[in-house]
């Protein structure tokens, strides 16, 4: 079967050196009626400015990008940016533009990092039974971000400020690209007091995380209860795996106390029903499917989920079983259910696109092609539909088709960078030379490779005629690449 979602093993990166993680230090919390904290440090107060916090997030992006395992699921990454996109607007953030990292790992874990960089892991999905539990974990890391810890901690150490920048993103870099705890070495070595300093700063720190987390939670519409529940599920799994505790509650113990006072606070907020959407239950299944030990233990566990009361009216579980059964090879089984649970929500796009994903595990790419279209006419430009469509045109040989949609999607999202690969491959497939070498040079920016980039641009300026339009915009690129790439060598 065709892997919808990447497989890669992961290992220890940002969690320690990212010391704005979602970090469970324990710290009294107040009542929700006392006052927003106000945003602090602006984009040219203090020692660390917006622009430098912004050029440390897209050295910390490039790591990500390099080594660290990505899910690159639409489905998942469409609902991730939906949630985040949903909370945003709660939050007294100085730029709303967030650049997500959706980390292949089956560990809780959730970060932030300066520049409106937020990651997590897919096994927070795993853990957070509900979706208020989820976002909990989001809004304390929006609440980092906004209120700019990175760069308040900075300023407590005046005089090594420069050192901590560039020793945190070369620790950062170094561990990414060998896979190994040698960037966190280094670090330790060169600025274990700076660290040190930092650190003793994170409870204040978390505490106002989990005051303006819950703001935010409540702002947007959704249960700031979550985030005492979210806790209480890390205290459970902490007490289950005794010393073999997760890495990330290794370093950022969890307290009952922390629980105690952020559920008080929860209380204070007025009591209402919140529900869950479906479209988290249906992404935490595919997830779930995606982690379990192998297919065949997928099918079991789901078949035994429905053996529960009420199980046959759960759309999730359903959904869970038919995505088991995709990936156990029995397409046919998977077909039957997705086709009922079509009946019951016809136009929810989840279950459209895998129903797509069947059909072209099918072979019927005729098939997958039409549910496709039809599902595009009526949302234009969405996300996953728009890419399983450029995987049925690739799978059919027509490269032209699968570069326009896969061209519409890069526009949209730029900063993806397999979006760029898939659209080189597209390209390539099509005999689009020039293409190819535009698509290539994006990837390799975004990846870090900026010589690389510049020569991909080269190439496809030379293969343009003088004064076209294209070539023009060629030259442009190609200049902002070589700007950068000059800056980087005189830095």
């Amino acid at each position: 079967m065709k892997n919808i979602l990447t497989k890669h093993r992961w290992y220890r990166t940002l969690a320690v050196v990212t010391v704005l993680a979602f970090a469970l230090v324990s710290g009294p919390a107040t009542v929700a009626q006392e006052s927003r904290l106000p945003s602090i440090g602006g984009a040219s107060g203090g020692l660390i400015s917006g622009q430098q916090e912004s050029d440390i997030g897209q050295q910390v992006m490039v790591s990500i990008r390099r080594s660290a395992p990505r899910i690159t699921d639409p489905l998942v990454y469409d609902y991730l940016s939906a949630i985040t996109y949903r909370l945003v607007p709660s939050a007294p953030l100085e730029s709303p533009d967030i650049t997500l990292a959706l980390i292949d790992s089956p560990a809780i874990n959730a970060f932030a990092v300066p520049g409106g960089i937020v990651g997590v892991n897919g096994g927070l999905f795993l853990n957070a039974a509900t979706e208020q539990q989820f976002a909990s974990v989001l809004a304390h890391e929006l609440a980092h971000l906004s209120q700019r810890h990175f760069a308040r901690r900075l300023e407590q150490q005046e005089t090594s400020t420069p050192l901590t920048i560039a020793g945190m993103i070369a620790g950062i870099v170094l561990s990414a690209v060998t896979q190994s705890d040698i960037g966190i070495a280094a670090i330790a070595g060169t600025q274990a007091l700076a660290i040190q300093n930092m650190l003793a700063y994170s409870r204040s720190h978390e505490q106002e995380a989990d005051r303006v987390g819950m703001d935010i939670l409540a702002s947007a519409g959704l249960d700031p209860k979550g985030m005492p529940e979210m806790f209480e599920i890390m205290m459970r799994q902490n007490r289950l795996q005794g010393n073999n505790m997760p890495e990330y509650l290794s370093t950022h113990p969890l307290t009952q106390s922390r629980v105690a006072d952020t559920r008080n606070r929860a209380e204070q907020y007025p009591d209402k029903t919140v529900h869950d959407s479906q479209e988290y239950h249906l992404i935490r299944s595919r997830l779930q499917v995606h982690y379990a030990a192998s297919p065949d233990v997928a099918v079991r566990t789901f078949e035994n989920r429905l053996e529960k009361p009420d199980a046959q009216n759960n759309l999730a579980i359903q959904y869970g079983l038919a995505m088991a059964y995709l990936k156990n090879d029995q397409p046919d089984q998977a077909q039957q259910i997705i086709r009922e649970l079509l009946k019951r929500a016809p136009g929810r796009i989840t279950l459209q696109v895998t129903e797509a994903e069947i059909n072209i595990e099918q072979g019927n790419l005729s098939k997958a092609r039409s549910i496709l279209e039809e599902a595009l006419s009526r949302n234009p430009g969405n996300y996953p539909i728009t890419s399983t469509l450029a995987d049925v045109e690739i799978a059919a040989g027509n490269g032209t088709q699968a570069a326009r949609h896969l061209t519409q999607l890069s526009r949209n999202m730029p900063q993806q960078e397999h979006i760029w690969l898939r659209l080189a491959e597209a390209e390539g497939m099509a005999r689009n030379i020039v293409g190819v070498h535009r698509a290539r040079a994006e990837y390799n920016a975004l990846m870090g490779d900026l010589e690389s980039a510049q020569r991909q641009l080269r190439q496809a300026q030379e293969k343009l005629p003088a004064g076209s339009a294209q070539r023009q915009v060629v030259s442009e690129r190609l200049g902002e690449i070589t700007s950068r790439l000059q800056a980087r060598r005189n830095s």
